[in-house]
């Protein structure tokens, strides 16, 4: 039974103010959603909402200055966008509950609309604003019929959640375009200080690269690399400490100064001053110090292809 009460108070939601309307675009920019492509999270939410509310459409509605675009939508047959003026979120989203009109025409501000007037031919909407966690309502999740009806208590509280699924989706997707750039830009500052670092150093007698290590940029002397060992798409460095690093041999070992580095295996990168003693299918080299100040030796494999070359520097 459809109940007129439900219908007359969805029209009793005040607008925004020209404050609110500006914070809340800014707010939906800052998502970067709109006009991106279908992605499945966003259409697994919208498919519930149409089953759990028995209705053939169900939307996740997002609503710029001039338009309403639906990031997923269960009918492809349905309109990529709406001009904003026809969009019945744009009532929805004025309030902080669910927006429900169970026969749009007998619904003042709906009975003249062209989409309840011809084709898709709406009667039943409700919506659920799409609230961000500072109170900005950037669209709504909604479910549509073409013929009147209502929503059970248990229906309209699970669109609720979904609709705050569809929110906790768009954090989630922001924070990781977010991290990506934090991550792409260190990555370029450490491209950047790898490039400078020789002419930086050199000239105080030193020489030193930088590396990234759990999300920090750290500047290692390469006097304190003993050597180097590549492990499929990383490199541990061996100084002071162990570093891994995301890198490749030929990356690294272009960073270090060839007069003070050998490679001995397609696996290793050995400093010289480090090397004790050559056996046949070896380089000994010293790892480090005891507390006692005892020497830790280390056999570190040589590449047949590798030995006369590193045999000539030694010698």
């Amino acid at each position: 039974m459809l109940s007129n009460q439900s219908t007359l108070t969805s029209t009793l939601r005040p607008g925004f103010s020209r404050a609110q309307e500006i914070r809340r675009l800014s707010a939906l920019h800052t998502y970067e959603i709109l006009d991106t492509p279908p992605e499945a999270a966003f259409d697994d939410l919208a498919r519930l909402a149409s089953i759990i509310c028995e209705t053939p459409v169900s939307l996740v509605s997002l609503l710029d200055g001039q338009r309403q675009w639906f990031k997923a939508r269960t009918d492809q047959n349905w309109p990529a966008s709406t001009r904003r003026e026809l969009a019945f979120c744009q009532q929805a989203i004025q309030g902080d509950t669910l927006f429900e009109v169970e026969d749009a025409t007998c619904h003042p501000l709906f009975q003249h609309n062209e989409l309840v007037t011809g084709d898709p031919n709406i009667r039943f909407y409700a919506g659920y604003p799409l609230l961000t966690p500072q109170g900005d309502a950037l669209g709504t999740l909604c479910a549509i019929d073409t013929v009147p009806r209502c929503l059970t208590e248990n229906q309209r509280d699970a669109l609720a959640v979904l609709a705050r699924e569809v929110v906790a989706h768009l954090e989630l997707r922001r924070a990781h375009r977010e991290l990506e750039q934090e991550r792409l830009k260190l990555e370029g500052l450490l491209r950047l200080a790898n490039n400078t670092a020789e002419t930086m150093y050199l000239s105080k007698g030193q020489n030193e690269i930088f590396i990234k290590q759990d999300h920090k940029l750290l500047r290692i002397k390469t006097v304190d690399i003993r050597y180097v060992e590549a492990l499929g798409d990383y490199v541990n460095i061996y100084a002071r400490e162990r570093y891994t690093v995301y890198s490749t041999m030929k990356e690294l070992e272009a960073k270090l100064p060839t007069c003070e580095f050998a490679r001995v295996h397609r696996k290793y990168i050995v400093r010289l001053d480090r090397i004790i003693a050559i056996e046949s299918d070896a380089v000994i080299v010293e790892a480090g110090r005891s507390a006692e100040g005892a020497s830790s030796l280390l056999p570190v494999p040589i590449g047949n292809s590798f030995k006369a070359g590193l045999l000539s520097r030694l010698t």
